[in-house]
């Protein structure tokens, strides 16, 4: 072969090894952020925000671009770099964050007609006097598959969704924006809801194993233990934990003969007669006698707001869902089960299980029509970029519940990252957290949250780095104006605390 013709292979070669190269590098699109300086008046006094919307380029342990991840940052203007800094999101999974964002954390809130049904647009957005952003800069994120966050390169969905997928992502996005940042050195907190509570646990200790310790751990509506949310066959633990939140329920709709001198002392003897009495007699099975069993039953009739005979012909066991739809029967509404306040109408009063939950019909519209409006104007995001709400509308959108720690004889033995938080804690007895229940929060229930830290093994001294704080609303007890402005108390109160 002639030495020409050596020649042009290697051109082409060369050529078309750079065009391989081209291509690759057309294949990571770039990060893209819009800026915008927003005001929020918190107690009398203005706080002016560089804020920073769109994706971070997120890289892998190797430095390999593996995603576009969504956040918005509010960092106050003119303020010192030791300014503490909360990183929240929402759970689903998987949700984007605007519920926090739009409910109670940023500049502004949707005013929603709690706890009824929000009117159509034109939706009332107001400053909000119930913003932590006086007291610390705050990211809001959007895990890859909601927001603007999405896989890129040869890195796939599936890479991102499940639970160590998940907590390994957002732990790198926080490492990587801290050292972008500059915050390495700041007073550091996380702050989840619901699934989002879930994966604090996990992300804590995932975190502080990389040399990231967190001040505070901010849990709203919180999860620890999934099984306590599955009334699953043999295991009467979700009985036991949800009654409690029944009994509110009902005490909150009048269907209880003795609502007694406050809700809260109600529901201590509520939780009384669930550890000592319907515990054990759960336990029983078919060994309970038949005047033993009539006995419980007419105690959770009295409770619950249901009757004798309903609790008798279902074993003593009625579920989340049968309970939604048994309660109002009469009346012909159903009563929510993201905040049992709320009630719709019944769709269908032979059904024994709810078909819809009011409270998210009463407010999804009105959040996410406002919230995308202040996005795209206010935030002046490129109007050509889609915000997705919820990962469930995504093509093949499956969650991977395996966790380490989970399995035992190569199966599942547990969904929990309890034993992650336990852990954090023990190895940093300067970490505190901060639980925030609503009574009438019927998706994650405070005795479930209750159950969990009474089985965490923390001695006494230990167990007071976890506050509880309880609110007479449900799982976003934001909606609710005095629960609003008691979050807002609670927290300030922690991060002051937390970040001497």
């Amino acid at each position: 072969m002639k030495k020409s013709t050596f020649t042009i292979i290697f051109v082409l070669l060369s050529f078309l090894a750079l065009a391989q190269e081209k291509e690759m590098k057309k294949e990571i699109p770039q990060a893209e952020t819009f800026t915008s300086t927003q005001t929020v008046s918190i107690k009398g006094k203005t706080v002016t925000l560089a804020t920073a919307t769109g994706t971070h380029l997120l890289r892998d342990e190797n430095d390999k671009p593996i995603a576009l991840f969504g956040f918005t940052h509010y960092r106050k203007t003119n303020s010192s770099e030791n300014r503490p800094i909360v990183f929240a999101f929402n759970g689903g999974p998987l949700s984007a964050s605007f519920w926090l964002h739009f409910g109670v954390l940023g500049p502004k809130r949707i005013e929603i007609n709690d706890p009824s049904y929000t009117k159509p647009s034109p939706y009332k957005v107001v400053n909000n006097e119930y913003s932590i952003l006086d007291k610390a800069d705050l990211v809001m994120i959007d895990p890859v598959g909601v927001g603007f966050s999405k896989p890129i390169g040869e890195a796939k969905w599936e890479d991102f969704w499940g639970v160590d997928q998940d907590i390994r992502s957002i732990g790198l996005f926080i490492e990587q924006f801290i050292i972008k940042a500059n915050k390495m050195n700041s007073p550091k907190y996380l702050l989840g809801e619901s699934y989002g509570t879930f994966r604090n646990a996990g992300l804590v200790k995932h975190l502080q194993d990389k040399g990231i310790a967190m001040n505070g751990v901010i849990m709203v509506s919180a999860v620890f233990d999934l099984q306590h949310l599955l009334f699953g066959p043999g295991d009467d633990t979700a009985y036991l934990i949800h009654f409690p939140t029944y009994a509110a329920t009902a005490w909150y709709h009048n269907k209880v003969k003795n609502k007694g001198s406050s809700l809260e002392a109600f529901l201590n003897d509520v939780r009384t007669f669930t550890q000592n009495e319907y515990a054990p007699a759960l336990l029983k099975g078919d060994q309970l006698s038949t005047s033993e069993k009539s006995s419980i039953a007419q105690k959770l009739a009295d409770y619950s707001g249901l009757s004798q005979d309903y609790y008798l012909k279902a074993d003593l066991r009625v579920t989340n869902g049968e309970y939604f739809q048994e309660l109002l029967r009469n009346e012909g509404e159903t009563v929510g089960r993201l905040d049992s306040r709320f009630t719709g109408i019944n769709e269908d009063l032979l059904s024994q299980n709810a078909l819809t939950d009011p409270q998210s019909d009463a407010i999804s519209t009105p959040y996410i029509a406002a919230f995308k409006d202040y996005l795209y104007n206010d935030l002046k995001v490129r109007k050509d970029l889609t915000y997705t709400t919820t990962a469930s509308s995504r093509k093949g959108f499956k969650w991977d519940w395996k966790h380490k720690g989970n399995i035992s004889w190569n199966m599942q033995v547990a969904t929990t990252t309890l034993p992650d938080m336990t852990s954090a804690m023990k190895r940093n007895p300067n970490l505190k957290i901060l639980i925030l229940n609503g009574y009438y929060d019927l998706a994650t229930v405070f005795y479930g949250v209750e159950h969990s830290i009474n089985h965490m093994g923390l001695d006494a001294e230990l167990k007071k780095n976890i506050i509880m704080k309880y609110y007479e609303a449900g799982h976003m007890m934001y909606t609710h104006i005095p629960s609003m402005a008691k979050f807002k108390m609670d927290v300030d109160a922690f991060i002051d605390e937390t970040s001497k």
